[in-house]
């Protein structure tokens, strides 16, 4: 076989495991058998539509099995694949297939009037469904096409949330999700009677590299969600044995405060993974009481996505940390000079191994900048490793305050506001002030029915962190401005209330 890359994977999925089951969408389990032949056909549509190695195959749509029969389809012929954000707007769908120059783009019915109101042309455009993508498989004729695919060719162009400006594109190779993957089999001890549900969108990079591949490589079921619903979510668990959650701390918190919480049987239960910030002390303490514990970890869309693990079995002896860096992966924490900080000392984070990425899609001085001048991809995230080699996140760079010549690392104070009860999303953003320069402000979501004020805040931090870093004003909102892929966006709050005091 010359296909070395993922197009590779189904062609043995097939022969080593052809009646397990791969998938279960919509009560419907599909096994790895059919995912393979369907994959085939896939590719043997594209290629009718002039689908070349190197062309891009853009994917718009909510998880289903469409989604990875496109990826492993595209894959096969040698095809990049580039998942589209379905939370996005027209314009940046349109910027993100003129900029990856996606010659085909599949999509699901929702997205229907989306891309007819495009303002640009696509080469072909295929809907899934019945009436769609489905019918025309099925009238496909089912054989491979053994393509040379090395691990050095380019896979999926994965396009960033593009907090300072449009969205770039990260090309990942299929070396880079292999190796993604395996790290994930080894920190993880993924197992093919695994049962993962997958209730984060596949076009995210975590959900995506760190959840679906990995699995698949080891012939474990997925369990496809469109989106997440914490009752149904709770149903599914026992209701199909699910071994494997993933998610961020809002999904564990909304799992956990549901009325279903107390009756669910979660014995099924084995690896819980969450990434995207800390998971609180409340949070972490409502699943240990059901004997539950958490897989931490860090990372970024250009590491495919992971970076670091923290294992079940220290994430109270390190709590706060990400762990260590992946078993085929590395991180350092250099100075402004670039030189390794000393242990403890806070710099800025940067990664090496074989899940980094190869560049950013026709932008070749902002891939050169993302690289260290020994080829460590600079993450612009800053932290400090501790006497035992493990990472601890301050910050982004970017998101630093300097308060009196004081640097204050918002993720600090945000991870102890996290702890006050009512509290569901929190983000400590610096305001211009006439005496200090800077001063940090926190912005507060709360539950429904709760109340958080300025002196719960301060009397909460009081005594945990220095007085310089507890936010002077508390500001209670509906909603925070966040991106596509549910970053929060600081530059825009910082906007919002350095106007609100000119």
């Amino acid at each position: 076989m010359h296909n070395r890359g993922l197009g590779g994977w189904m062609v043995k999925r097939r022969m080593k495991s052809p009646d397990k089951t791969a998938l279960i969408f919509d009560d419907t389990s599909i096994s790895y058998r059919s995912l393979a032949d369907d994959a085939d056909r896939m590719a043997a549509v594209l290629f009718e539509r002039g689908v070349q190695k190197g062309d891009r195959v853009a994917f718009l749509g909510d998880n289903c099995p469409e989604f990875l029969v496109t990826l492993f389809g595209a894959a096969t012929l040698g095809a990049v694949f580039v998942p589209v954000n379905t939370r996005l707007a027209p314009p940046e769908i349109t910027h993100v297939l003129e900029d990856s120059g996606a010659r085909v783009i599949v999509h699901d019915p929702a997205a229907t009037a989306t891309v007819a109101s495009l303002d640009l042309e696509i080469d072909h455009v295929l809907e899934t469904g019945a009436d769609g993508l489905e019918a025309i498989l099925a009238e496909t004729r089912a054989g491979h096409v053994d393509v040379a695919v090395s691990l050095e060719d380019p896979a999926v162009i994965m396009y960033t949330s593009g907090t300072t400006g449009r969205a770039k594109g990260a090309v990942l190779t299929h070396g880079n999700l292999t190796w993604m993957a395996i790290n994930c089999v080894i920190d993880y001890d993924i197992v093919s009677t695994d049962v993962a549900l997958m209730i984060s969108p596949l076009f995210h990079a975590a959900s995506l590299g760190m959840g679906a591949l990995p699995c698949v490589l080891k012939g474990a079921t997925l369990v496809l969600e469109k989106g997440f619903d914490p009752e149904r979510a709770l149903r599914l668990i026992p209701g199909y044995g699910v071994t494997m959650l993933s998610g961020v701390p809002t999904t564990y918190q909304l799992l956990a405060d549901h009325e279903l919480w107390p009756g669910t049987d979660l014995s099924s239960l084995r690896k819980l993974t969450c990434g995207g910030s800390p998971v609180p002390t409340r949070i972490m303490n409502a699943y240990e009481e059901r004997g539950l514990s958490f897989s931490q970890g860090y990372g970024m869309t250009e590491s495919s996505p992971g970076a670091t693990s923290l294992a079940p079995a220290m994430s109270r002896a390190k709590q706060g940390s990400v762990g260590l860096g992946h078993f085929f992966t590395d991180v350092r924490v250099v100075d402004v000079n670039g030189a390794v900080a000393a242990r403890g000392t806070v710099g800025e984070i940067e990664i090496m191994g074989p899940n980094v990425f190869a560049g950013y899609h026709n932008l070749p001085e902002a891939t050169a900048a993302a690289f260290s001048d020994d080829c460590w991809l600079r993450s612009g995230d800053m932290g400090y490793l501790d006497a035992d080699g493990y990472l601890f996140i301050s910050d982004r760079l970017k998101d630093m305050i300097i308060s009196g010549g004081e640097n204050i690392y918002p993720a600090e104070p945000e991870n102890l506001i996290n702890d006050i009860e009512g509290v569901t999303g929190v983000a400590v953003i610096g305001v211009p002030d006439d005496r200090w320069g800077e001063v940090p402000w926190a912005v507060l979501t709360v539950r429904d029915g709760a109340a958080v004020t300025l002196e719960d805040v301060r009397s909460h931090l009081s005594g945990r962190i220095a007085k310089y870093k507890i936010p002077k004003n508390v500001i209670v909102v509906e909603a925070l401005p966040r991106t596509a892929s549910g970053k929060i966006r600081k530059a825009e709050l910082r906007l919002r209330y350095a106007r609100s005091r000119a």
